[in-house]
């Protein structure tokens, strides 16, 4: 999951990727408190429109863990402060330009509203909410990640739908395995009990059980 936010390398860069150049998004289409969904390889990056090319978002972070620094805390967040914020579960809810939060994507503006209907709070209230938790804060990958922010600044409720699909894909995948493994037992219990299987069927049993090792 912490890939949604890994940036890519230049080539030297030491892992500093300098941003895209200020111009490339017009911010006149962007109203206070717009949520902006910017979607990325595996996931989504979420965000709150302050207005005035500003973004609020939440990002893992170590260094408001170590330092009360601001200029420090302020400089884009690199992929080891990145890294490191996970492990340790610290994160900042930070402000940065849309150059900043998007890198180069592309953005979604309230593309999750038709999700919530009648939720949808007053984008000066989700812009109020995101502004009151800009800081220091715990990170957790499964319930409070950028999406668990911005669905409570903009509609009330923390909830992560990216988190919950990431869920219900591991709880599927251990089901699966599960089901394999017991499909092996009970044909190897079937050869104890009734005999040796002809040959022909032992492939047949042995091979679901090594595509679940390999798995």
């Amino acid at each position: 999951m912490l890939l949604v936010h890994i940036r890519p390398l230049a080539a030297g860069s030491g892992g500093e990727t300098p941003p895209p150049a200020p111009s490339y998004y017009d911010t006149s289409c962007f109203k206070r408190g717009d949520l902006l969904e910017v979607p990325r390889t595996l996931f989504i990056h979420f965000g709150i429109y302050l207005g005035e090319n500003r973004v609020a978002h939440l990002m893992p972070d170590i260094l408001p863990s170590i330092t009360s620094d601001r200029r420090q805390i302020q400089q884009v967040v690199t992929n080891k402060r990145l890294i490191l914020g996970v492990i340790a579960r610290t994160a900042s809810v930070r402000v940065d330009t849309v150059e900043d939060f998007a890198y180069g994507g592309s953005i979604l503006v309230n593309h999750m509203d038709r999700l919530f209907e009648d939720q949808v709070l007053g984008s000066e209230e989700a812009a109020r909410r995101a502004e009151k938790l800009v800081g220091a804060t715990a990170y957790s990958l499964l319930w409070n990640n950028c999406e668990h922010f911005v669905t409570y600044c903009r509609y009330g409720a923390p909830v992560s739908f990216q988190t919950d699909k990431f869920c219900e894909t591991v709880k599927m995948i251990i089901r699966d395995q599960r089901s394999v493994l017991a499909s092996v037992l009970v044909g190897l219990a079937s050869i104890v009990c009734l005999g040796v299987a002809p040959s022909t069927t032992l492939p047949t049993i042995f091979i679901p059980f090594f595509l679940w090792m390999a798995g």
